[in-house]
């Protein structure tokens, strides 16, 4: 069972702080298109704290009616928004908009502002990702998955050996 402990403003941002008795996780997801949905719902069947920012506050319709998580409309790569989300007591952050560039710089803040350990950013260009390796933020690259995966798919159709 989720309860509300506190409500709080901040440079007229209004949200609730939750605490999950059964989980200590709490995750911010920037970017609630369909990926960024998906996660959230996932994460809040599992009755883990999330909460989502997203600049455009229609983008929340894609979560499911049952989402027990919150939401916040802002730009996240404001720091006043990830204060305000509460970043500093997150477990991870999973940047997923639709744009690299904001992932890119919410992710770096993240890690180097808020010393966060587990950050995640998807990146679109795979040119992108190979600079974050050594930064310690692990990448997502659709092209580069869909690629691995049609790769394999051709391999099995050719009746090659799937290692």
């Amino acid at each position: 069972m989720t309860d509300v402990v506190l409500v709080m403003l901040l440079g007229g941002l209004k949200m609730k702080i939750l605490k999950n008795e059964k989980s200590s996780n709490y995750s911010i997801i920037i970017g609630c298109g369909r990926l960024g949905a998906s996660l959230a719902n996932t994460l809040s069947d599992r009755e883990e704290n999330v909460l989502v920012i997203d600049r455009d506050k229609d983008s929340f319709r894609k979560l499911s009616p049952s989402f027990g998580g919150l939401t916040l409309t802002g730009d996240a790569t404001d720091i006043d928004v990830l204060h305000a989300a509460q970043i500093e007591n997150a477990t991870v952050v999973i940047s997923v908009t639709d744009n690299d560039n904001t992932n890119i710089m919410v992710s770096q803040m993240a890690k180097e502002l808020f010393k966060k350990e587990h950050v995640i950013a998807r990146l679109y260009d795979p040119e992108k990702g190979c600079v974050y390796g050594e930064s310690g933020i692990d990448t997502i690259c659709p092209v580069l998955l869909s690629i691995n995966e049609i790769s394999k798919l051709l391999r099995n159709a050719n009746g090659e050996r799937m290692e």
